[in-house]
């Protein structure tokens, strides 16, 4: 049976593991990304976990998820901010295939996250959704008739920069006011580091807020009305029938989902509504390795 090396490169860590063509996951690990270090030393430490794999297992191919405007008929980085620094113009499949001699594809991550999630997740028979990966930023990709929409130049689906707040925070993209800058999880640990004055990571400050911490509540009503907020746009420029929700923030379960929908569905058109649901990506963050296999299959 065919076995894949999928890895995941996200802005603070990198995911690996072996996928079968059945859409098994036999192993799965993660390393810091250390991205302050540039696109080049990342890819080389993707080599690195490449060789890990292909000494454990008898791998048949590579295949990468990456954050990201990916051109995935070439493997190339076409525009990346600065969380990865010097990310832009980063030849992934070139240097990969020329490290492990095997065949090797690439694609945005959160293309990965959809293509994972219509595969063997929540997505599962569902032919026009919004995915979007709540992370570092927020990613997004659109799935519309049965298969991935990427846009003129491989770039459709920058969900995380449309805009806001105008005249808000500055953004890594060059402009101000967009929506990962306000709802996403690192957005969110600014604003609980601004608002209580210590620093608290995103887990015990869910903790907080289901105790009813008045403070935090407060907080995490802002930060669910920010994210509604782009969601409601989304909804009304695509009318999915679903939003899969992605990212290390699907940890918190049910109860972030159904914050997210009780907020949303009220703000939207009655047609818009009917249809609609939101639900968590089944396979967290091993979502994206599984996605990357299925492309792989899909393009070799």
């Amino acid at each position: 049976m065919m076995l894949i090396g999928a890895i995941d490169i996200g802005g603070t860590s990198i995911k690996y593991g072996v996928v079968n063509e059945k859409g098994e996951l036999s192993f799965h690990d993660a390393v810091p990304t250390d991205a302050h270090l540039g696109g080049i030393e990342v890819i080389r430490k993707v080599n690195q976990l490449c060789d890990e794999l292909m000494n454990a297992y008898q791998i048949d191919g590579i295949s990468i998820s990456s954050a990201g405007q990916i051109d995935s008929g070439n493997g190339k980085v076409v525009f990346a901010t600065d969380n990865i620094p010097d990310f832009t113009g980063v030849q992934i499949e070139d240097m990969v295939r020329n490290h492990t001699g095997i065949p090797v594809k690439v694609e945005n991550d959160v293309n990965c996250t959809a293509l994972g999630e219509y595969w063997q997740g929540a997505a599962v028979d569902v032919d026009n959704f919004l995915c979007v990966t709540i992370g570092t930023g927020i990613g997004g990709a659109l799935f519309l008739h049965g298969k991935l929409y990427t846009g003129a130049r491989f770039s459709a689906g920058e969900l995380g920069h449309i805009h806001l707040y105008p005249g808000g925070k500055p953004c890594t993209c060059g402009n101000h006011g967009c929506f990962e800058k306000y709802a996403s999880s690192s957005a969110l640990e600014e604003m609980v580091t601004s608002v209580l004055g210590h620093e608290v990571n995103v887990k015990s400050f869910f903790s907080l807020v289901k105790r009813g911490d008045a403070a935090a509540l407060k907080i995490y009503d802002r930060w669910i009305s920010d994210l509604t907020i782009g969601l409601r746009s989304l909804v009304h420029i695509f009318n999915p029938e679903l939003i899969v929700i992605g990212g290390g923030i699907t940890a918190q379960g049910e109860f972030l989902r159904s914050a997210v929908e009780e907020s949303l569905l009220p703000q939207i058109m009655p047609n818009h509504r009917r249809s609609l649901q939101v639900k968590l990506a089944e396979h967290h963050n091993q979502a994206n390795l599984l996605g990357a296999a299925k492309h792989f299959l899909m393009t070799r």
